[in-house]
């Protein structure tokens, strides 16, 4: 099932619960908050919110006026992730972030919040959603696809088949993910970061039944569109793909934001 959500931009405020350290290259961050009432579920496994960080030297109290900020040329960051899961009656959501050091924006911050600091967020969005009816699936990505795909194997009936290809850094960034019992996670160690058609190759090379297949591939731009010619060469049909790209090398997600809107950014 392909749906697309747009909410409105509504901001949430809410409070750090716990952090936790799942793997080296991925922090855990749970927040609660009474705004988490309103916040809707899309029925999407791929639901993302747009996160704010405000220059802190501001001084503000969220909610904040964005169009105020913008003004002033002090508008906050705003990082997109996918929420991991969401309790609406506990008022409690996670959020899974990739570190990769000190640089960027959420991660570090990620890595060093502490319950009690807040975190300022609007949606959710989406736009995808295992279809139980379908005989196989296909997932692909990186650590910042894991949250999506996740939550897609937990969302898929006990009779659900098909393979979910993981690229990640090491094996201490493997985790265990609950599944259907015919569903294979294949866990793959990319020795070469650089190597752009790594995940590419696994879906290429892995055994599809015949029938109608569901694909939900995101993850680095350029791996992402390696896969989409695989897809292609099995005339794997546009209305059965799920794809993009949720980060690029060498990017910030603003200038990856601005190059998407671009024909050499798109994944088509």
């Amino acid at each position: 099932m392909e749906t697309s959500q747009r909410r409105g931009r509504r901001q949430h405020v809410l409070t750090v619960e716990s952090t936790k350290e799942l793997t080296p290259h991925l922090v855990r961050v749970v927040a609660t908050g009474e705004s988490l009432a309103e916040f809707a579920d899309n029925g999407c496994t791929d639901a993302y919110v747009k996160l704010m960080f405000v220059d802190p030297a501001l001084g503000l109290e969220p909610p904040y006026d964005l169009a105020a900020l913008r003004e002033t040329g002090q508008a906050p960051v705003v990082r997109t992730y996918t929420v991991r899961w969401f309790d609406q009656e506990a008022r409690r959501l996670a959020i899974d972030f990739v570190t990769h050091g000190d640089t960027g924006v959420a991660a570090p911050w990620a890595m060093k919040a502490n319950p009690g600091d807040r975190l300022v967020l609007s949606g959710p969005g989406g736009a995808y959603a295992p279809d139980p009816a379908v005989p196989w699936h296909v997932f692909a990505g990186d650590l910042s696809a894991l949250p999506a795909i996740a939550r897609s194997l937990e969302a898929l009936p006990g009779d659900a088949r098909g393979v979910a290809h993981l690229e990640v850094n090491g094996d201490a960034d493997i985790i265990d993910l609950e599944r259907p019992e015919h569903v294979t996670v294949d866990w793959l160690v990319n020795p070469d970061p650089d190597d752009i058609a790594f995940l590419a190759r696994a879906v290429d090379g892995a055994h599809w039944p015949g029938g109608p297949v569901q694909v939900f591939a995101h993850g680095e731009r350029e791996s992402v569109k390696a896969i989409r010619g695989v897809l292609r060469d099995r005339g794997v049909p546009r209305e059965a793909i799920s794809i993009s790209g949720y980060w690029a090398r060498g990017r910030t997600e603003d200038a990856f934001q601005a190059e998407k809107r671009d024909p050499i950014g798109q994944i088509d």
